[in-house]
This record gives structure tokens, sequence and C-alpha cells, in this order.
């Protein structure tokens, strides 16, 4: 391990880690606790107690539990809403986790600086008082994070209005942000305008005050969003990603993939398989669920299906499958799993779709592996990203209409059968070069995250 960078010795000084307790964010950050412990640094992960990551698969680092935030500990009324979730965290946390830091300050080794997640945003004022650095990891695209910056801005004209979010669907554009459009804001903001506006305006100011961002994206897929971030949050900018690919699959999984999968989709030919994953938060309705699977059994092409436990409302797996479902109708040709190792998965060569949420990671995923993208965003950065995947990079197919079967068989025909999947796989292929560039000496990526050693050694 090389831990000179430009004549500076890091000598293993530590940094404290602090990620948000949900799966797609606490991935990307303990990807990034690889990558900076990879350098040098000494990696302490300051984490709730609820939906804690597992130290036994990081021996290289230290765990830090925060003290009294157990999930028993957090209102049912804060679990189910996100919005809810956010306040009550930055809130009622902060003073377990500025115990915490001071205590490791007075230690031998000292705290360097503080990498949090961006909705930890309570955490800047815990980190001017201790004259502690803090720098900001956004788990999200940039452009998303800029389509979330301008929310509060777009309360006052009227975009949201309480009721469901079908009902506050928008196609207007959003000045400045194009093609984003409003109905692309998550829909906490058209069911709780007011509270999600202000989560993510306390995110923003929290931001602009930080050191510095680090971003888990490449400068070549994000390019032409730079420009409007550099104005509007003028401190250093980190692009280093993909985490994912500095090193092997991740171990953060809160489930137990089913690895069986993989060997499933040893039986089938080259791209003819079409993976569905929602990813680790989304729910569902019985309706919708029935939905999806006879879209899956009228395309006539064969799938692995990630149907989580409790992810369909009223039921605790397959049950609302009508009986004999698979054996009579699918013949073979899917394969349903409760958790699959996403990344092995869409590095398969069989693997010809992948129909998603498009979190972040889900949709750098599938862009680093070359694979095509159906979308179904359902809340959060969701909504941008599967625009960009569908209007901007033109990388995949989106279902406008939520989840109905004529639809859905359409539409995965056009990716794993049709002229228009072939084109799909072409620019999402050359995407794939790109990461691959940027990864190596002298690419963006690779330069960049250069840059984040020798500023973080500047403190």
């Amino acid at each position: 391990m090389d831990t000179t960078i430009t004549g500076k010795h890091i000598n293993h000084r530590q940094l404290v880690l602090l990620p948000l307790p949900l799966q797609g964010h606490l991935s990307p950050m303990l990807q990034l606790a690889n990558i900076l412990h990879s350098k040098g640094f000494s990696i302490t992960i300051l984490h709730t107690s609820f939906n804690s990551p597992n130290p036994n698969n990081y021996p290289h680092f230290t765990f830090l539990p925060i003290p009294n935030t157990c999930e028993a500990n957090i209102p049912d009324k804060d679990k189910q809403n996100i919005v809810s979730l956010f306040l009550y965290i930055n809130s009622k946390f902060l003073e377990p986790i500025r115990e915490c830091l001071e205590r490791l300050m007075l230690e031998d080794k000292g705290v360097a600086c503080l990498i949090t997640d961006a909705q930890w945003f309570g955490t800047q004022s815990v980190a001017d008082g201790l004259k502690l650095p803090r720098i900001v990891h956004r788990t999200s695209s940039v452009s998303s994070f800029l389509l979330f910056a301008v929310s509060p801005a777009l309360l006052d004209t009227g975009c949201f209005r309480p009721g469901s979010y079908e009902e506050s669907r928008s196609e207007a554009l959003v000045q400045g942000l194009e093609p984003l459009k409003v109905k692309d804001l998550s829909n906490f903001l058209t069911s709780d305008p007011e509270g999600g506006c202000k989560v993510l305006e306390l995110m923003a100011q929290a931001t602009k005050r930080a050191q510095a961002l680090i971003w888990n994206t490449f400068k070549e897929l994000e390019e032409h969003d730079l420009k409007a971030l550099s104005q509007d949050f003028p401190g250093p900018h980190f692009l280093i990603g993909p985490f994912h690919k500095y090193f092997s699959a991740s171990s953060s999984n809160l489930l137990t993939p089913d690895q069986a999968s993989l060997s499933w989709l040893d039986k089938h030919p080259p791209n003819s398989v079409l993976y569905v994953s929602f990813g680790s938060l989304v729910k569902i309705k019985e309706s919708q669920f029935l939905e999806i699977a006879w879209g899956l059994a009228n395309s006539k092409q064969p799938f692995l299906w990630v149907v989580r436990p409790g992810s369909i409302e009223g039921s605790e797996w397959l049950e609302p499958l009508p009986y004999g479902f698979l054996e009579r109708i699918v013949e073979g040709r899917g394969y349903i799993v409760k958790w699959a190792p996403q990344q092995d998965v869409l590095a398969h060569n069989a693997t010809g779709g992948f129909w998603t949420h498009n979190g972040w990671n889900s949709t750098l995923e599938s862009i680093c592996e070359g694979v095509p993208m159906l979308c179904s965003p359902s809340f959060g950065d969701q909504f941008p990203n599967a625009r960009y995947v569908s209007d901007v990079w033109k990388i995949g197919v989106m279902l406008d209409n939520g989840f109905e079967r004529e639809e859905i068989e359409s539409a995965i025909k056009r990716v794993l059968v049709d002229e228009e999947g072939l084109e799909l796989r072409n620019k999402i292929t050359n995407i794939k070069w790109k990461v691959d560039r940027c990864l190596k000496k002298g690419g963006s990526s690779y330069s960049s995250l250069e840059d984040l050693v020798n500023y973080i050694l500047s403190f």
C-alpha cells in the first residue's frame, strides 16, 4: 500500500465516517471508507444502533455505535415517514454524536475530519462547535442534488399541492434544469410539500457550509451539470466514483443474497435475461405486484426477479400469485429470489436488461456493466435518475404509467428483443468504456481521488 501522496505521509490519520442508516446510503459510505483506507487512513465508522453495519465484514475499521440510537427509541410516526425520520435523527441524535466525537478527538490519533452523509445536515453545527472539518458525501447524482436544492424555491410557485402524487404530476420543466420536470421531484414533496422542502433546504444549507463534497459519480457522466453545481455550491467537489469499481462486491448488504441465482443465470444465453429488483425500501400494492407478474409472464422472456419479503403490502412474500402461476404460466423461464448479489448478476453475460427503481447505486452498477434499464422510480432521487437514464443518456426506457401489464410487456421486448434494445446497449457500452478509463491512472476519478487525499492532509 502506498501511503505517500505527492510527498506527504498519511501516517494512518483517523477519519470518522457517519453513514445514514439506510441500505442505499450505507453501502456507498462503506465503499468510500474502503477507498480511503486503501490510501492509508485509519477509519472509524460512527453509526446508529439500528440498521447497523456488520463489523465482521470490515475487520480493518473501528466501529463505534452511537448511544441511545436503537430503533425502539424512534417514535413509530417518525419511522414510517422519511421526512419525519430525517428531522428526528438530526435533532435527537446530535448530542450523542457530539459526545462520541469529543471522545475520539481526545484520543492519541485525534480526528482529521468528519465525513457524513448529506442527510446528516444537523451534524454541521456539531462539527462547527468542535472546530472539526466536515466533508459531505452525497450518495446521489449531481443532477438530482441540483433538483432538490431548488425545490424550496419552487414551493411558492404552486408546483406542489397536498394530495396523492399521481394527482400532482406535472409535465412542466424545471427552469434551468431541463429536461427535469416537476413530476421528477420526490413524491414526499407533493404529499408533504412544506415538510419535504424543509428537509431539502436544511440539507442544502448545511452542505454549503461544509468544507467539501465527495460524489459517487464521475466527470464524464455528469459534466453538463458541473458548472451549475460549482456556481451554487462553490466548495471543492471530488468526483471519485463509481465507488464499487474500486473493490469487489460490497459486503454491506442488510439482507443475505441468494447465490443460487448465479447458477440459474449460467443456463441462459448472453443478454437474454431480465433482472428485476426495486431495491431495499420500495413497497408496492398487491395489485401492482400482480401486474408485474403478468407483464413478466406475457413478455415470454427469461427473468430473475427479486421479491423482498415484506415488500408487498399485506403479504409476507409470494402469497398473492395465482395458484400454480409459476408452474403453468412461466414454465421455468422465471426465477424468484428474496435478495440477489446484484453486482454479480449485472456483470453476468446472461443479463440483458435491468428493471430497476433507479436508486443511484443500482443505476451506476447497471451503467458500469453496460446493462440497459427499464425505469420504475418510486421516491427520492430515483425520479431524476430515471429521467436522465431515459431522456439524457438514452440508455433505458421509462415506464410512464406505473405498473400496467401491457406497458411492462412492451417495454421488456423493447429492451431485450427489438432493435431499440441494441441501440440502448451500444450507448450504455460506450459509457461503460468511459468508466473504465476514468478509474485508471490519469483518469478523472483517479486524479480526483489523489486531490481528495491531499485536501484531507491539508487540515
